[in-house]
């Protein structure tokens, strides 16, 4: 295949496309490169595989270090290892985007594989890799409803900015990842310090008109290549056999016929208030229906086939029963919120603790504060530096009534976990007023329906339990939608919870303060969302907000005062940038030594800003007096107790503060003329001493014999001038 290139302008800059050179073995391949930013994406569709019953998509996204020019930190591993957690949530964002494009029959293997080849530092790779995946699915032979487009949009000085570069990003108040077509929005990615509703949608809508040039320019790279796509039927094994083909259709209109008289009963049954009582009640009666099949001679492996039946019936008759009744599985009005609860203080010897409660969602949220040297290094392709502040989730399997595998976080935990740290972090305060790390971890105790949303109300509430001044509590809801895209029905729903999660709806989680919205994740199983869906859900999001935060208030109105008695405490002071070499002494001797003797953490910034973190305030005291006298600038005049470190023939050296000594000089040792030094001092003598000069390299002189008057009739001293009289001073 001939390489071929396709370019256009966007945003001022040219997005090319090109195809035809690398990974020709893929059904689908292409490079994307905005700037000097590159990722390849292929696609490839495999068979299916035995026994599976859903759509097998996986998108993985890979980060090469060489593509920075990086060489990875670590000591003893060079190779890049596990994805770094940008690398798992460009992967699920990718996903998120791609996935509702394919037809639900579907149930072949699809995986899309995004490496970033080249990063300029300018250009996010995020969405180069977004906008590559569905080039490569566009040109591909592999049944898919696109393509999409996407880009980044920030709002800066009341102007949005298509595709910012990362140094215009740092001064956004609000910044959003949209995909969509058709005018219509698919994904939403996020965060905003607390940018108002309006503001959001405005943000939406800026987004459409470049994402459609996108669409433009894969949608002519794609009908040049003229690859022709494999129809969703030839997929399928399709029963020929007339015989079969009658038996079928007798094992359909049974099992319907059955199941339309039954199953709504116990849909909607007030004796089923919870989950798992609707989960087991519909388990039953899919066993009911299995054993009407087998009375009706229906054979077992023809039985197997209405279970898709059974499950499809049930998501249809909930997004009928909302669309056409108003009425949901727990008989809630579309707009109202599950029962809520909140409480702080849980655990006895934790930093700050709170439990969330919303209907059967729970979350236990925990505070763990430590000291600035418990700041988390980044060294990833894009990142770089330090981080201190972290929120973490675990998502057990009992949190849905299930048993399965404990092990090292999922995309979800990573995910979600993300969701929530990025919710809260607006408001989190400056490493100034408050220099502590901060670790918050999220335990889902139990999950029908946004835990991600309730851990970062949990997080909010043990922030400010801990005494982390949280400038405002933060709340999340995730909201739902029924909708009938044929017929161009739609509800939007307030606080989705489990089988309202079906075709047609979305998983729209919104977080913020009551002033205004700090992120956003948006996923739906709709070919795509009007802005009609967008403006309700944000205007009726921020009422569930404001609902949710009032019942917070309750349980703790704003962060404590003092911090937890079995808190560490930071003592932070800023010194002269140039004295740091002496605080931390050759080799780290003298860092070392005040850490040890006074069982303290000493971090130092390379502007001079020192914190000392330490289990009681004694040990910290005298560290902080400890670093305070190294540092301190020495005055003439000034009076000081120490020991003698050195000895020499024309004087000793005297300890004046730690780490710094001065000279008194033989002549400043007494009164009296001194043969000797060791007449007067010996080593570790503790002796009171006076500064009378400081010379020009910063040399302290000192006097013992300042600190006493000379005795009456003295004659004066001498120390070899012969121009002043002798004296003997003893007897």
């Amino acid at each position: 295949m001939t390489k071929k290139i396709f370019s256009a302008d966007l945003a001022g800059k040219e997005l090319v496309i090109e195809t035809g050179q690398l990974a020709m073995q893929a059904n689908g391949s292409c490079t994307v490169r905005y700037g000097d930013t590159v990722v390849l994406a292929t696609a490839v569709m495999g068979g299916i595989r035995e026994g599976v019953d859903f759509f097998p998509l996986s998108v993985d996204y890979e980060e090469r270090l060489y593509a920075a020019g990086k060489i990875k930190g670590s000591r003893w591993i060079k190779r890049e290892g596990r994805p770094s957690d940008e690398a798992v949530l460009t992967s699920r964002l990718v996903d998120r985007c791609v996935r509702p494009l394919f037809s639900k029959e579907m149930k072949n293997e699809v995986q899309v594989i995004l490496t970033v080849m080249s990063f300029d530092a300018e250009n996010d790779s995020d969405v180069v890799g977004l906008i590559a995946a569905s080039a490569a699915l566009a040109i591909s032979n592999i049944p898919w409803a696109g393509p999409l487009g996407g880009v980044r949009v920030a709002r800066l000085e009341n102007d949005w900015v298509v595709n910012p570069t990362f140094a215009q990003r740092e001064n956004a108040s609000l910044e959003l990842i949209v995909a969509g077509l058709d005018n219509k929005v698919i994904m939403i990615e996020a965060e905003g310090h607390e940018a108002a509703e309006a503001t959001v949608y405005d943000g939406v809508e800026a987004s459409l008109k470049p994402i459609q040039s996108i669409i433009d320019l894969i949608n002519k790279a794609s009908a040049e290549l003229g690859v022709e796509k494999i129809s969703p039927a030839e997929l399928t094994m399709e029963v020929t056999d007339a015989d079969a083909t009658a038996a079928q259709k007798e094992m359909t209109d049974k099992a319907t016929n059955w199941i339309t008289k039954n199953v709504p009963n116990v849909l909607f049954s007030k004796d089923l208030p919870t989950k798992s009582s609707r989960k087991q009640a519909l388990s039953l009666a899919k066993d009911e229906l299995m054993k009407y099949l087998e009375s009706e001679n229906i054979g077992k492996d023809r039985r197997k086939s209405a279970v898709p039946l059974f499950e499809k019936y049930v998501e249809q008759e909930v997004t009928r029963a909302i669309l056409e009744d108003n009425k949901r599985v727990d008989g809630r009005k579309l707009t109202e919120i599950r029962s809520l609860s909140a409480e702080v203080s849980m655990l006895p010897r934790t930093h700050g603790s709170a439990l969330f409660n919303r209907g059967e969602t729970q979350v236990l949220s925990v505070v763990t504060l430590g000291s600035p040297g418990d700041e988390q290094f980044l060294d990833g392709l894009e990142e770089a530096g330090r981080k201190r502040f972290m929120h973490h989730y675990n998502f057990p399997p009992y949190s849905v009534g299930e048993t399965g595998r404990l092990g090292s976080p999922g995309r979800r935990e990573i995910g979600h976990g993300a969701l929530a740290e990025k919710a809260l972090r607006p408001l989190m305060p400056d490493k100034e007023s408050f220099p502590y790390t901060v670790r918050v971890v999220s335990e889902v105790l139990g999950s029908n329906g946004s835990s991600s949303m309730a851990s970062t109300c949990g997080s909010s509430l043990a922030l400010m339990d801990s005494g982390v001044p949280l400038s405002k509590p933060v709340a999340g809801i995730a909201m739902g939608l029924a909708s009938d895209e044929a017929k161009g029905q739609f509800k939007v729903l307030t606080d989705l919870q489990d089988l309202e999660d079906g075709p047609g709806g979305m998983d729209f989680k919104i977080a913020g303060t009551k002033d205004g919205v700090t992120a956003i994740q948006l996923d739906t199983k709709t070919k795509g969302l009007p802005m009609t869906v967008i403006k309700q859900t944000l205007e009726q999001g921020l009422q569930a907000r404001l609902e949710i935060l009032a019942v917070m208030d309750k349980a703790i109105a704003a962060p404590r005062a003092e911090l937890s008695k079995y808190a560490p405490r930071i003592v932070s002071f800023k010194i002269n940038p140039d004295k740091i070499r002496e605080v931390i002494g050759p080799g780290g001797k003298i860092i070392n030594q005040i850490i040890d003797e006074t069982g303290v953490q000493i971090d130092i910034e390379d502007d001079g800003m020192v914190m000392v973190t330490g289990p009681d305030g004694e040990g910290s005291k005298r560290a902080v007096e400890w670093i305070k006298n190294i540092v301190r600038e020495i005055e003439v005049g000034e009076v000081f107790t120490g020991k003698v470190s050195r000895i020499f023939d024309f004087g000793a050296m005297v300890e004046i503060l730690p780490g710094q000594e001065g000279m008194a000089h033989i002549s400043e040792l007494a009164h009296y003329r001194v043969n000797k030094v060791t007449d007067v001092v010996n080593l570790g003598d503790t002796v009171t001493v006076k500064v009378i000069n400081i010379d020009e390299k910063g040399r302290v002189n000192l006097s013992l014999k300042a600190m006493s008057d000379r005795p009456a009739g003295s004659p004066g001293e001498d120390h070899g001038d012969d121009r002043r009289p002798r004296f003997m001073s003893k007897k």
